[in-house]
């Protein structure tokens, strides 16, 4: 136990958040709890974590959500370890909110993204079908985030680059993706920026500028392509060639970077594949399901297309691994899964006084660092 590393959770506590300050002390090696000397609170040292306040140890916890995170059937677990199909049920769960929650602290964060490919997947439910719609930074391999909903419309479509908005910097960007028409117009309304003005209300809104769009549509004829079509909705032939070869995304427009995650997605979840019997039983499962899965594409899945040749003298080399994150500069490690669910991110360290009622997304906010 390291106190060092520690920091105390207690919204009420002046020093909340803040590590290294020699206010957390060891209160009980046994039970694995902390104190902080400030506040006098004790807190264990798994609070924040999908850990907290479960009998089964950690180590148990975490083989079973790498077994669930790369696609192993949830029958199959409860087999092998003798346990209840709830008691996986909550930890998947818990795994993909805490997931969910990291992605949203590591990865969504500005950066130059160059290139995005974006595209939806048809999730069969029982008696519903849901569309699944991801997003991709192509030079990096980084999944951004995803939208769920029940119809294929304007509203996923504005979930998912919301989630892009929040990784981007007003830098050249090139979106690609396939020849649903309603990309265009989300993509130009996500990519604003207001306006300082004297005036009060909603300020006025400017676009970002070489925000270029293109679309890439297969014609079928019967089941198989016939042909691919592409198209540069905005922007010029010299940007969109520039971009591209910026990115390493190829010699031409493509979605391939996207169809080879979606492809991904699909072999770690059952209920992703085109012809599959396993329908997906609770739909507000998804969520936390994809999260885990994206998170553990993220951090801790090493890809041999982003290895790096090391020379060692003049004749010998080694390769060196990469994961997403670290190709894009978010760690400078591969994590583990259990260092993914041990992850704690402190709550802020000065909040602003609050009249009136909170709104939702304030008190699960509250809720969130408070469990």
């Amino acid at each position: 136990m390291d106190p060092q590393t520690q920091f105390c959770p207690n919204l009420n506590c002046p020093a909340r958040g803040q590590s290294g300050r020699g206010n957390i002390v060891v209160h009980s090696q046994k039970a694995a709890r902390y104190k902080c000397t400030e506040c006098g609170k004790t807190f264990a040292a798994t609070h924040g974590t999908p850990f907290y306040r479960l009998h089964h140890t950690a180590d148990l916890i975490t083989q079973v959500i790498t077994l669930i995170a790369f696609g192993c059937p949830l029958q199959a677990i409860v087999v092998a370890f003798h346990l209840d199909e709830r008691t996986v049920m909550e930890w998947q769960r818990r795994a993909g909110q805490h997931c969910q929650w990291v992605h949203e602290q590591v990865v969504e964060q500005p950066r130059d993204l160059e290139q995005v490919q974006a595209d939806e997947i048809r999730v069969k439910a029982q008696r519903k079908i849901l569309w699944l719609a991801m997003a991709l930074q192509v030079r990096t391999r980084l999944w951004l985030g995803a939208a769920i909903s029940p119809q294929r419309n304007e509203a996923l479509l504005q979930a998912l680059f919301g989630h892009v908005r929040a990784c981007a910097l007003a830098r050249p960007l090139l979106v690609v993706t396939d020849g649903l028409k309603t990309y265009i117009q989300v993509i130009r309304d996500s990519f604003r920026s207001g306006l300082p003005g004297k005036g009060r209300g909603r300020p006025h809104l400017i676009a970002w500028p070489d925000i270029l769009i293109g679309q890439v549509v297969k014609q079928y004829q019967g089941r198989r392509v016939a042909g691919v079509v592409r198209r540069i909705i905005q922007g010029s032939v010299a940007q969109v060639q520039a971009l591209i070869r910026l990115s390493r995304g190829g010699t031409q427009l493509n979605t391939a970077f996207i169809e080879r995650l979606n492809a991904t997605f699909r072999s770690r979840l059952s209920s992703l594949t085109r012809r599959s019997r396993a329908l997906l039983r609770q739909p507000e499962t998804l969520t936390p399901l994809v999260y885990l899965l994206g998170c553990v594409y993220n951090l801790c899945s090493y890809h041999e297309s982003l290895r790096l040749k090391l020379w060692i003298g003049e004749r010998h080399y080694r390769w060196v691994q990469r994961t997403p994150a670290i190709a894009a500069g978010l760690t400078d490690h591969g994590w583990s899964v259990k260092e993914l669910l041990s992850y704690r991110f402190p709550p802020p360290v000065w909040m602003p006084a609050h009249r009136g009622r909170r709104t939702a997304d304030e008190k699960a906010l509250l809720a969130r660092w408070a469990n």
